[in-house]
């Protein structure tokens, strides 16, 4: 059992949501949005949903933020740190907002296979209705494309098992709550470091310039030594709820 809540209405439980991103994230991922991403307990600490069990311990977190979406895909923000910019503008100026975006969500390592990652996309759901807000949106990363790295990612979202399903776990999960796919955005995420912070980050050598495959990444990694720098391009899949 656990309870739903958020984090403005537990705001002392945010440590125990910063080490479940440590669990949860790969290292390199954690400097991609660094500029904005504080903007979510700044400023919407209340679209932060938390299960929480016993003792208030935190065992799943849903990341969300609303911003306003003209219901067109090119309206969709580029990366995430469109939406983080594009959401504190329009909900400084009011709460104009007709849209959930959903960013992350993190189940602990010990809770997994509970169906708590389903729970927390029917909560966002249910976020989205308490606002009055009309879609719930999410540029989705799919869990399962880690595991092909050098496959083209708009093939690979495209992928269908026997059954007609998408193969994407992830995906799947969220179509078949609802969702609807809406575009690739092909640089959702880009992460650069100079080479040893990517040596730090990943526990491996670069000693040469070129592409490598790096645990956790959906795409490889770019090295150039002679720059160094270590790039990183992360594309993610819209798909949209009707609320």
């Amino acid at each position: 059992m656990y309870q739903v809540c958020t984090l403005a209405q537990k705001p002392h439980l945010r440590a125990q949501v910063d080490r479940l991103t440590v669990e949860c994230w790969p290292e390199f991922l954690r400097h991609g949005n660094e500029h904005h991403w504080n903007r979510l307990f700044d400023g919407f600490p209340a679209f932060q949903i938390l299960f929480c069990a016993a003792g208030d311990e935190v065992i799943a977190v849903g990341h969300t933020i609303p911003l306003a979406w003209d219901n067109t895909f090119d309206d969709l923000p580029e990366t995430i740190d469109q939406i983080l910019v594009r959401a504190g503008e329009k909900w400084q100026a009011g709460p104009n907002a007709n849209s959930l975006s959903a960013l992350a969500a993190m189940v602990r390592h010990s809770h997994r296979g509970q169906g708590l990652s389903t729970a927390l996309l029917q909560q966002m759901k249910a976020l989205a209705r308490q606002y009055g807000l009309t879609s719930l949106i999410a540029p989705v990363r799919p869990t399962g494309k880690a595991q092909y790295p050098l496959t083209p990612f708009q093939r690979y979202v495209n992928w269908i098992r026997a059954d007609g399903q998408p193969f994407d776990p992830w995906i799947r999960t969220h179509q078949n709550l609802g969702a609807r796919p809406l575009k690739v955005a092909p640089n959702a995420l880009t992460v650069t470091g100079s080479i040893a912070e990517w040596e730090a980050w990943t526990g491996l050598s670069f000693l040469d310039s070129g592409d490598y495959v790096i645990a956790g990444a959906l795409q490889p990694v770019r090295m150039d030594l002679a720059r160094n720098e270590g790039r990183y391009e992360e594309s993610n899949y819209w798909m949209g709820y009707k609320v």
